[in-house]
């Protein structure tokens, strides 16, 4: 497949243009950080660089063919929106994901400023550098071309660049908004490519998250006199590997999870133990055991809770046949009309995505990124995203990738790389070409094969979590 006027229209990535605009955006990452109530981002100081490197070619104030609509709907927190119109009616591409806040950042546990970009050789240092304002700068840079060369292409091309993707707390702000406005309708015609994830691989599976607590009351007692207490802790672990149990029995590795190359199925785990305190020959009164569902996204987050519900609700009515420790070790105490007590609860749940493998959009990602950076190896991960299900769930063909590194995402000392960047580029250099082109899915299909390889990846992106494992769908091209 030979390179169209398009894409030597587009040429490379201007590496001056593009780190003075990510050098600007940076500047701004202390006044974007999303931790509320404490910090609530500012994110229109981030769109006031985009406007200032697109404007020039915008329709409105420089005679060029940009159509950007900044669309605010919380003082300070602006969306924006830019299209480069194409030739053929209902034809469209869309990049969205382009997240203009970031995650906190302390200086004092930085090597260098966190809130002012440094550069160390291909280094490009800084909070927001991989996580997302490097994506940010970079689909500027290319909308910026767009406007300069005003190449024919039969697509029409949007890019949303939006805000508060990293905490829930406050809705109605970014993309939720602007979906249930309207204003991203048109985009459901043709792929859309959510541009915040890393390593310049296509991630066509994540896992949903449902954060929960188990709380767990007994009766204090001294421990040398064990026969008058409820023992919360012992009563926590029994519980808890019985629920354990049931979940794993309902919700086995699912036969899709192979497909998508997931190296671990749906898992319920604890991972924090809380007791109120106490001396060391005090029984508490109770104790709270914290943990995770990850789900693969062919489960519904609302059906595991609800099987977990019941299975405490299963525990508590029958507590006399929980296993005890011992021969004083009990949870019911007749004599005193006192019985043990479950009560689990949970955090805002979020459900995984699963990429349409058969979508143009996908096999044309897979190809860009083939003939960009020489592979491709699309990856699925238990670790979760937010936002990308809701989009899906609407009616979206959601593609995720991303240049950023994933050993930097939230991470202290945060990096991305130059040249990654430069290859992201002329990863969507190829979309644009193939999509212009008119190449099938099929035909796309029939220049690769697929196989599985697995491999474990450090500092993911995903929820800050380190060593998750991941199995990479690779595809290679079937000629060579």
């Amino acid at each position: 497949m030979t390179s169209s006027t398009v894409k030597q229209t587009l040429g490379t990535l201007n590496n001056d243009s593009y780190v003075s605009l990510l050098t600007k955006l940076i500047g701004e990452s202390k006044y974007v950080q999303n931790n509320p109530p404490e910090l609530i981002p500012e994110e229109d100081r981030v769109v006031k660089h985009v406007l200032e490197s697109l404007l020039p070619y915008s329709t409105k104030t420089g005679g060029g063919p940009l159509l950007i609509n900044h669309v605010t709907y919380k003082a300070n927190r602006g969306n924006l929106i830019v299209e480069y119109p194409g030739t053929e009616k209902g034809k469209i591409l869309s990049f969205v994901g382009m997240h203009m806040d970031v995650v906190t950042a302390n200086p004092n546990d930085w090597e260098f400023d966190p809130f002012s970009m440094s550069i160390d050789g291909d280094k490009l240092r800084g909070r927001g550098t991989t996580d997302c304002l490097g994506h940010v700068a970079l689909v500027t840079e290319l909308m910026k071309k767009l406007g300069e060369t005003k190449p024919k292409l039969k697509s029409t091309v949007v890019a949303v660049f939006i805000a508060n993707e990293e905490n829930s707390a406050i809705t109605g702000v970014g993309v939720d908004a602007l979906v249930k406005d309207g204003l991203l309708d048109k985009l459901k015609d043709g792929p859309l490519f959510w541009i915040d994830t890393a390593d310049k691989q296509p991630c066509i599976g994540t896992g949903g998250m449902i954060p929960w607590k188990l709380n767990v009351t007994g009766k204090l007692f001294h421990s040398g006199l064990a026969h008058k207490a409820i023992n919360p802790l012992e009563l926590a672990m029994e519980a808890l590997k019985d629920i354990q149990t049931r979940f794993y029995r309902d919700f086995p590795p699912h036969p899709k999870e192979d497909a998508y190359g997931f190296a671990t199925p749906s898992t319920m785990k604890p991972t924090q133990w809380i007791y109120p305190g106490g001396g060391i020959n005090q029984i508490p009164a109770e104790c709270t055991i914290s943990g995770d569902v990850r789900l693969t996204p062919f489960y519904d987050a609302v059906d595991v809770m609800k099987k977990l519900q019941e299975y405490v609700d299963d525990i508590n009515e029958n507590l006399e046949k929980v296993p005890t420790r011992g021969p004083v070790s009990k949870y019911v105490l007749p004599d005193e009309n006192l019985r043990g007590r479950l009560a689990i609860s949970f955090d805002e749940a979020m459900s995984g995505v699963a990429c349409n493998l058969d979508s143009r959009g996908f096999h044309v990602l897979c190809k860009a990124t083939e003939e960009a950076v020489g592979h491709v190896k699309p990856y699925s991960i238990t670790g979760s995203l937010p936002l990308i299900r809701e989009l899906q769930d609407e009616g979206f063909d959601v593609q995720t990738c991303g240049y950023g590194l994933m050993a930097t995402y939230h991470a202290k000392n945060e990096y991305c790389l130059l040249s990654d960047m430069g290859e992201g580029y002329q990863v969507v250099s190829w979309v644009f070409d193939l999509e212009d082109c008119g190449v099938s899915a099929n035909e796309l299909k029939s220049e690769m094969s697929l196989g599985l390889s697995c491999s474990t990846v450090d500092n993911s992106p995903f929820d800050e979590m380190q060593q998750l494992p991941f199995c990479e769908p690779s595809y290679h091209n079937a000629k060579t």
